[in-house]
């Protein structure tokens, strides 16, 4: 299905921590680089983005590192966790300084000049995942889709790490998607897409992409509207 057309020139990305950085202390150059490209690309083709950047490996062995040694909160945990994804979004932001705009987002609604071309976003505030400012900046931009680029290709009806059975979905819808991943968000949580964000984006009627990120042809098949390889979530309306 074409995406409508006022939206077509502006995305949203949801970019998974993990695929940065896959473990700890490692950065994935090669996947930097081609997404560099892939980005810079459509930057020349007029488009516009705003990538929201997550904590993945980093982000986990911080919090379960801090766990082992006193109880702690959630609050603590997502302060890891936001901290990270500001410490991935800068790491992001350096790799674009040509384009990118100079300061990091790290609240939704912090004000922007108008001549931006390419917004990175990080964490904001304890209970807010990623995956949930990028629905809020899509609904401040007036953008029904998203881009949900992590390490898994497509939704699963279980957990395809511990069950060879898992049933993947080219399309479902949220609320059946929000059966699967349930309805709390906790830090660190390893989720597809968070069910907080699923909560909102449901309500705003948004769809979202889900692909793996490290695959660039087929995340520039998404761009370019053709058919591709993941999970469209979307509102029985779309």
């Amino acid at each position: 299905m074409k995406r409508a057309v006022e939206n077509s020139k502006t995305i949203v990305i949801s970019l998974g921590g993990s695929i940065i950085s896959p473990e700890f202390g490692k950065i994935d150059i090669n996947f930097l680089k081609k997404f560099r490209k892939l980005i810079l690309k459509f930057l020349k083709k007029r488009f516009k983005f705003i990538i929201i950047v997550g904590g993945g490996k980093t982000c986990r062995l911080y919090q379960s590192t801090a766990s082992k040694i006193v109880k702690l909160p959630n609050d603590d945990r997502d302060w890891l966790g936001i901290h990270t994804t500001r410490l991935n979004a800068h790491l992001l932001r350096t790799v674009f300084r040509k384009v990118a705009y100079p300061v990091i987002l790290d609240k939704p609604q912090k004000p922007v000049k108008n001549n931006w071309q390419l917004l990175i976003a990080a964490g904001w505030r304890p209970g807010w995942s990623t995956d949930y400012i990028a629905v809020l900046l899509a609904k401040r931009f007036k953008i029904k889709e998203i881009i949900n680029a992590g390490d898994v290709p497509f939704v699963y009806d279980k957990d395809p790490d511990r069950y060879k059975n898992a049933k993947a979905f080219k399309k479902i819808y949220w609320r059946d998607f929000r059966n699967i991943v349930g309805s709390r968000w906790s830090p660190g949580l390893s989720a597809p897409f968070d069910p907080i964000a699923a909560k909102l984006a449901e309500k705003l009627k948004i769809r979202v992409f889900m692909i793996k990120g490290t695959e660039i042809k087929n995340f520039e098949k998404v761009l370019l509207e053709e058919k591709f390889k993941g999970t469209v979530i979307g509102p029985h309306t779309s």
